[in-house]
């Protein structure tokens, strides 16, 4: 347990000043920590890797992490199935479920969120065959406000386990998740950069042909940085010095020193937009599955990000291409386009419909409130969902109409927490409790 000092998240967009920060070491603590809070009508959030850009965590109360509550819980060998500590990283867990020959089959791009974070928020990968991490969930096991261990799965107690696959931690601390994995295999990532109109007009039958596609778009450009992923028989890992080059020279170096002249000098947004559509590099290679998925991240941004439904992408990529040219937005950050799987989650922002997933960028420090407005307004005409770890600016007024089941996740909310330990302003605001 610590003193009060000030948390703040991966971009530093959020900060608090938590009453106390506490890192629990097992389950059992963790247990005991939450009932002795419930008890003495105190509020509790859990952070996990912090990269969440809403205040989904931020706390004037008990904030805990779960980075000690970290590691594989049980292999079934049988059912190629991992139960896996709630604090694991995505990058730790690719490299333990590959001792023992299993990976998981999706992830996203940025693999240094804690599972139970990934799952809580609905985090995912690119595939139009593939839902988000939540849908790999076989079962989970929740500390609730009690203190007792609740463990919930599609055979028992199936409408909580539905609620809790998406909960944004409002039912109860997640401790352990069951993931359904597959055998370990080795993905070919090839990249190209393509003329932005061809990458759409070839979009549908380009996720046809590849396991994972995805492409990022520059503003001020014509040009499309296209990725695909496909399952190959053997490795062919790029050598240290392309990748040192690749990923730490130009795509880390280059742009973020590029992204600071941005931020002291707005009106260089367009030229150094056009700049990196054309410094992107292509390459080829195959590695690993949890090695290729992931991308450095190592420039801090800020991001919003929608779900709508999969046949509005292409319209919706264009009007956003168009407000920013028309209203000369000081942009320099890429648009991220994937396609995700629809799911049955109840809070999911994939919920009954597969979707072409946008997400908008602005680089940290410099203000994105006018710009991420506008994308919003875009994306709502075309009946987006925002991503819960992503920054929007809806309440439940709006939120409620967008989720049939909201009433019913609602219900269960409320019956396994009916004083609100696990409340904060944010989830006070988007759930309207």
């Amino acid at each position: 347990m610590f003193a009060r000092k000030t948390w703040s998240n991966w971009s530093g967009g959020v900060t608090c000043r938590p009453g106390q920060f506490v890192v629990p070491s097992t389950v059992d603590a963790l247990s005991d920590l939450v009932r002795e809070t419930a008890s003495a009508n105190g509020k509790l959030r859990v952070v996990g890797a912090g990269h969440s850009f809403t205040p989904v965590v931020a706390t004037e109360h008990t904030l805990v992490s779960l980075a000690r509550i970290a590691g594989l819980a049980e292999i079934d060998r049988e059912a190629g199935a991992a139960t896996v500590l709630a604090g694991t990283t995505i990058r730790n867990l690719g490299g333990l479920l590959g001792k023992h020959g299993l990976a998981l089959e999706n992830q996203g791009d940025i693999d240094s969120q804690a599972i139970a974070g990934a799952v809580s928020t609905g985090t995912h990968g690119t595939g139009i065959a593939f839902g988000s991490i939540s849908t790999q969930v076989r079962a989970l096991t929740l500390v609730l406000a009690s203190g007792k261990l609740l463990s919930c799965s599609p055979t028992h107690e199936p409408d909580i386990f539905k609620a809790a696959q998406v909960a944004l931690g409002s039912l109860g601390v997640l401790a352990r998740i069951r993931l359904q994995c597959v055998p370990s295999y080795v993905l070919r990532d090839v990249r190209r950069n393509v003329d932005l109109n061809q990458c759409l007009a070839d979009f549908e039958d380009s996720c046809r042909r590849h396991r994972h596609f995805e492409f990022w778009w520059f503003p001020y450009s014509d040009r499309a940085a296209t990725k695909a992923l496909d399952i190959v028989a053997t490795p062919k890992p790029r050598s240290a010095v392309k990748r040192v080059l690749a990923d730490k020279l130009l795509e880390t170096g280059v742009f973020w020193a590029a992204s600071e002249a941005v931020r002291m000098f707005p009106g260089l947004s367009r030229p150094v937009a056009r700049f990196a559509s054309r410094a992107i590099s292509e390459t080829d290679y195959a590695d690993h599955s949890h090695r290729v998925f992931p991308s450095p991240r190592d420039v801090r941004f800020n991001e919003m990000e929608y779900a709508v439904p999969v046949e509005r992408g292409p319209d919706c990529l264009r009007e956003l291409k168009a407000y920013i040219e028309r209203d000369r937005v000081r942009v320099h950050f890429p648009i991220e386009y994937r396609v995700v799987a629809g799911d049955d989650i109840w809070l999911s922002p994939f919920y009954r419909r597969d979707s072409a997933v946008i997400s908008v960028h602005m680089y940290a420090g410099m203000p994105y409130a006018d710009y991420f407005a506008g994308c919003e307004a875009i994306f709502r005409n075309h009946r987006g969902r925002p991503h819960w770890g992503k920054i929007h600016n809806l309440t439940a007024h709006e939120l409620q109409d967008m989720y049939p089941e909201w009433h019913r996740f609602h219900a269960i909310r409320r019956r396994l927490d009916p004083r609100g330990v696990f409340m904060n302003d944010h989830l006070a605001k988007i759930f309207g409790a």
